[in-house]
């Protein structure tokens, strides 16, 4: 992409888009257009189109989007279904609207099928039902997805998803009842090690499997694959590999410098039982990761060791 290409990420404050702005700032990209929520809500039509009738962006990168763990989606489907319906929705139709020559959409592993076969190919989506502990946004999302192959098949958009496993890293959203499990964990054992409590409990099993993708790998990607795409495509870009909740759990535990016992609790959700990506597609396009899951969780745990008086706030 040409370096001064207006270029426009929604969810600019996020996990992704935090990482997204700086990279694109750090790789010479001069003019980039970010809105808080408080400036322009996703969700109002109106607002939206005004948006990007004024502003015009050439490259979009649709990141905004209402996420959370287990807890969140089972407690608020309605939000999860309406706000990420609304927002993708919202932007994409105003983005082919007003000429954007390109838009990346930012998918997710979870629109997967429960059950699905393992590592989970591009072509399995939608042949099963989904996972019922986050299946409103599960549905936002494969229809966020479906929405852009529409709209490339009748106006031949440059328009594209990529799928991404569980992202984290530094400016998470470390809200014990909101966040992904990394981040609760990172909290969960700081507090336990700090507190020299005995023992640490842990929702599920344990024996849930989960590929991690630290977030400045998916920055990397988005921008890489936004060079590559030609519009319609969804693209799996992960690790390619995957471990148990139980095995996460105890390598953030080393890292926090807790030594006390860890206690699952199977009458909580794991919600889907696998959950790893076939990465053959991406890695004929080129591209694959560069920070491994233990160096990723130690720069974490740092982070979050830093930044504790915020850390818990949604982004």
């Amino acid at each position: 992409m040409d370096k001064d290409k207006r270029i426009y990420v929604a969810g600019h404050s996020g996990l992704l888009g935090t990482a997204l702005v700086r990279m694109l700032r750090e790789r010479g990209y001069t003019s980039l257009l970010t809105r808080t929520s408080a400036e322009l809500d996703l969700r109002r039509q109106a607002d939206v189109e005004a948006f990007f009738e004024r502003e015009r962006p050439q490259v979009v990168f649709l990141a905004a989007a209402r996420v959370g763990g287990i807890w969140a989606n089972m407690h608020n489907p309605a939000l999860f279904f309406y706000d990420n319906l609304m927002i993708q929705t919202n932007v994409i139709h105003a983005a082919w609207r007003f000429g954007a020559e390109r838009l990346l959409f930012v998918s997710s592993s979870c629109s997967y099928p429960r059950l699905c076969p393992q590592p989970m190919r591009e072509e399995y989506i939608l042949t099963g039902p989904p996972e019922p502990t986050n299946e409103a946004y599960a549905i936002a999302k494969i229809s966020g997805m479906k929405m852009i192959e529409a709209y490339h098949r009748q106006y031949g958009v440059r328009f594209f998803s990529v799928i991404f496993p569980n992202l984290f890293g530094p400016g998470d959203n470390f809200d014990p009842r909101d966040s992904h499990v990394i981040a609760a964990l990172v909290r969960r054992f700081r507090e336990a090690a700090e507190g020299d409590l005995p023992d640490v409990e842990i929702w599920g099993t344990g024996r849930a499997r989960r590929e991690f993708l630290y977030v400045d790998d998916a920055a990397d990607a988005c921008l890489f694959f936004a060079e590559r795409l030609s519009g319609g495509e969804a693209v799996n870009a992960g690790a390619g590999t995957d471990l148990s909740i139980d095995e996460l759990a105890r390598r953030i535990a080393a890292i926090s410098g807790y030594g006390g016992r860890l206690v699952f609790d199977p009458s909580k959700p794991d919600g889907m039982p696998q959950k790893l990506l076939d990465i053959s597609a991406m890695a004929q396009f080129g591209w694959k990761p560069r920070v491994g899951l233990d160096e990723g969780l130690r720069r974490t745990c740092e982070w979050y060791a830093r930044n504790r008086a915020s850390a818990g706030e949604t982004a």
